[in-house]
């Protein structure tokens, strides 16, 4: 594991803590009555280079192949600073603020000025993400992807079922990026599960997370959601992967991806998502 010093917790009580890997920003767990909700392979490397395999990376500039930079971005592979440490709200929820902005690192791949901030609020059966991605140029405009690639514990991905996503085209990346609409009311994965989803609802609800309990998806500046599971043959693939952890995950992810965001000068660009155990 990363030093201590490279991990921030947030603690309501109750056994409902919040877990944050300061290499990416990277959600690594959430425990809401000491049940985990999240997924870390247990193959995952906390090496302060790779991407942690598992929890939340945070996605940006880029989703998926960059031709100048690593896959997905840079933002999950560089350290965030701890904005302002964890802090218990009236309400008893506790918030933290973590940040980056434009390095010598960044613009050697991607040259501009920017600033992100992010924002996570602990409450009792929620966690709350509100991002802000800030152009502090005079003249520079810049387009970008964003994307909350999370993934959630599940104890058999195959008796889960994602709602919100009937009606929606998708590009199925398992099947050469053909287009397809969504028929059915409720997602069911039986295989290698790779789709963008574009223009979906505000909403989703996952059944059969952790207990068989369901876990509910509010998002807000995210038309996209990415539903991801490498099943059998792609698991074997991936090297930070345990072969067989497949059942135990869906990603089920909210992003600005099939289009990118464009940034004038002088503005910002705000997107939320709300985690919820039902």
């Amino acid at each position: 594991m990363a030093a201590a010093t490279s991990v921030v917790v947030l603690d309501r009580g109750n056994n409902t803590t919040c877990t944050i890997n300061l290499h990416g920003a990277t959600v690594v767990s959430w425990r809401v009555n000491n049940q985990e909700q999240l997924f870390v392979s247990k193959q995952a490397i906390f090496d302060g280079k790779k991407p942690i395999r598992g929890g939340i990376p945070f996605v940006f500039p880029q989703f998926g192949p960059w031709t100048f930079g690593p896959q997905h971005g840079f933002a999950r592979i560089v350290r965030w600073n701890l904005e302002k440490a964890p802090e218990r709200l009236p309400s008893g929820d506790v918030e933290a603020i973590f940040s980056i902005m434009d390095s010598e690192f960044t613009r050697s791949m991607w040259n501009y000025p920017f600033r992100l901030t992010y924002r996570l609020i602990l409450r009792e059966k929620e966690l709350h993400f509100n991002i802000g991605v800030y152009n502090p140029s005079k003249d520079l405009t810049f387009s970008f992807n964003l994307l909350l690639h999370t993934y959630f514990k599940v104890p058999d991905v195959r008796r889960c079922q994602i709602t919100g996503l009937h009606g929606c085209t998708f590009i199925d990346k398992s099947r050469d990026g053909t287009v397809f609409q969504e028929g059915r009311d409720v997602v069911t994965i039986s295989e290698w599960t790779d789709r963008l989803y574009q223009n979906t609802p505000q909403e989703h609800i996952i059944t059969n997370v952790v207990s068989g309990r369901k876990m509910r998806i509010q998002k807000y500046n995210f038309p996209d959601t990415v539903v991801w599971n490498p099943w059998i043959e792609k698991a074997k693939e991936i090297s930070d992967f345990g072969d067989d952890e497949f059942p135990n995950m869906v990603c089920v992810e909210s992003g600005h991806v099939s289009s990118p965001v464009i940034l004038l000068p002088g503005t910002a660009f705000e997107a939320s998502q709300i985690l919820q155990v039902m």
